[in-house]
């Protein structure tokens, strides 16, 4: 922790491949979702349960199978209600630095279910299509990444609210490139699209 009590981060700062068993525990929507939760917070078991609205059970699994990878850490247990003995979970940031492959799917539901729940006038979106050649993608996606890394390093309020990030960048299904009469600058689609 720094000064202010924030979480540094403890994980290596580039990034690897997963193994199949990381691979496989980052392959769920609610799994992603369960990381989001634990980021800046323990929480227990019964206390994500009832955040996702999921059968402890069902979430059990998915804690189990998230510490098993060092996903999640465990903490000291505490007493919860009734006097039982509950274990606290806290995300370790290990997912920031793994290449899992092709989990789109688990990405897209776990974006789709926390921006459904978020307050849509909070809500900030955007969307843009464009024409770059290859050199002008290749920067973006650097230019990206850097502003994302940028922000992850910095040191945690944990007085501030958390905020989620999601961007995705693919190529149009439209492949033809315009015929000249088209062409008009930048081709730009606005964020309103």
């Amino acid at each position: 922790m720094n000064q202010e009590g924030a979480m540094e981060p403890t994980v290596p700062s580039e990034r690897r491949a997963a193994t199949d068993a990381e691979a496989k525990a980052l392959g769920s929507g609610v799994r992603l979702r369960i990381l989001r939760l634990c980021l800046d917070e323990t929480l227990t078991n019964r206390e994500i349960a009832a955040e996702l609205d999921l059968n402890p059970a069902t979430s059990l699994h998915h804690v189990r199978t998230l510490a098993a990878t060092g996903f999640l850490e465990a903490l000291e247990a505490r007493r919860g209600r009734r006097g039982a003995q509950e274990i606290p979970y806290r995300a370790t940031g290990k997912s920031w630095f793994m290449d899992a492959g092709d989990i789109t799917n688990p990405l897209l539901e776990a974006f789709v279910a926390e921006l459904n729940a978020a307050p849509f006038e909070r809500r900030t979106m955007g969307r843009l299509a464009i024409r770059l050649p290859e050199a002008e993608v290749d920067e973006l996606r650097e230019r990206i990444d850097e502003l994302l890394e940028e922000f992850r390093a910095r040191p945690r309020d944990p007085r501030a609210e958390q905020w989620a990030i999601f961007v995705a960048m693919h190529p149009s299904s439209r492949q033809t490139p315009p015929s000249t009469s088209e062409e008009v600058g930048a081709h730009g689609e606005g964020p309103n699209a």
